[in-house]
């Protein structure tokens, strides 16, 4: 359970204070009737009118308590089964993802995963796919052609630098653009107005998956980026891949070549430079900022370090469990509960302690 507005419980406060009130006039009430013939006849009570005598107030102090919850608006997270589930793939498309040493090269096998992720997954299932180097771009909005998206796949191109923030936000934007409830991302120029976060374990029916083989070093921070997803209710699961060791970087084909450093341009992906088509890419995976990106926003991080363990995180991919999660207010549930406790103590009082 989460509140919409937490600042009411403030007003829990006032619980404590009456409670010293009643103390206080209680204390006043034995003074009063201390030498009167009264205290005989309390001493001769049976202990159960004590309670008679507090049950009442307690029951009033639950009722004003559960009143406050009530204006605090709490609601309820509900998983329900959805029909609309969309998945972006960002998929890294610096140049270290054209070393060989997972076979033929890191790039090449990310694109046969991603293509058996693709014809492997339910013909209502929307899959976008965003390619991120130094900035990222939506190559394949959310659609249900998989034809579309092997060509996408097909047309990856290498750039220079890795946006890991970039990738996250402009995947947002992709979900945001099938899915009115998740709001685009918010960069340095956008409106004032933000939106409101989702309750706590509220999830929009959109992953993130984001697989990198490096770490950022362009953009915008990857842990704010993954803040907005949070707000947003977006799981964001990442995945690592590449070997311990790295392999020498021999360059991609010209099938993949878009910006390449060849002649001593700066390295991708937290790599070291590679000049002249030398230059040797480790794995220089940010796991620490992965995992808290995974755990941040309800996802997994997965590290892989051949084409076989990526085509099984692929696999292992909860997609077939993503679920909608609807935020239901329950004040009302609240409100009854210190409806019914308020009159039952009023009814308590007035039948145990009559007016005179």
């Amino acid at each position: 359970m989460d509140l919409l507005w937490p600042g009411i419980l403030l007003l829990l406060g006032l619980i404590p204070l009456l409670i010293v009130v009643y103390l206080w006039a209680l204390r006043r009430r034995k003074v009063a009737v201390r030498y009167s013939s009264l205290a005989l006849v309390r001493a001769a009570l049976p202990r159960f009118s004590r309670v008679r005598r507090h049950l009442p107030f307690g029951l009033f102090l639950t009722a004003l308590a559960s009143l406050i919850i009530a204006f605090g608006r709490p609601v309820a997270v509900v998983a329900v089964p959805t029909n609309q589930t969309t998945i972006i793939l960002a998929i890294d498309v610096s140049g270290s993802m054209c070393s060989g040493d997972i076979e033929p090269n890191r790039l090449q096998a990310a694109e046969a995963a991603a293509v058996s992720f693709i014809r492997s997954q339910k013909a209502s299932t929307h899959i976008g796919v965003v390619a991120f180097s130094g900035f990222a771009e939506v190559i394949q909005p959310p659609t249900t052609d998989q034809r579309a998206l092997e060509s996408a796949i097909d047309s990856l191109l290498t750039g220079r630098w890795t946006a890991i923030g970039s990738a996250v936000l402009k995947s947002i934007d992709a979900i945001s653009e099938i899915d009115e409830n998740v709001w685009p991302s918010v960069g340095p120029d956008s409106s004032p107005v933000q939106p409101d976060p989702v309750p706590a374990g509220a999830y929009a029916p959109s992953i993130i998956v984001l697989l990198t083989d490096g770490a950022s070093n362009a953009g915008p921070e990857p842990l704010i980026a993954a803040q907005q997803a949070v707000d947003r209710g977006v799981r964001v699961y990442t995945i690592g891949f590449g070997t311990a060791f790295g392999a020498e970087f021999v360059g991609c084909s010209p099938r993949f070549q878009g910006n390449e450093p060849f002649g001593g341009g700066p390295g991708f992906g937290g790599g070291p430079p590679g000049g002249g088509g030398g230059g040797r890419f480790r794995r220089g995976i940010d796991e620490v900022t992965l995992q808290r990106i995974a755990d941040m926003t309800g996802g997994t991080y997965y590290s892989a370090e051949s084409g076989s363990e990526l085509q099984s995180v692929f696999q292992n991919l909860p997609t077939n469990i993503i679920l909608k999660h609807e935020v239901t207010e329950i004040s009302v549930i609240f409100t009854a509960i210190g409806a019914v406790l308020a009159g039952f103590g009023i009814a308590l009082s007035m039948l145990w302690h009559p007016l005179p």
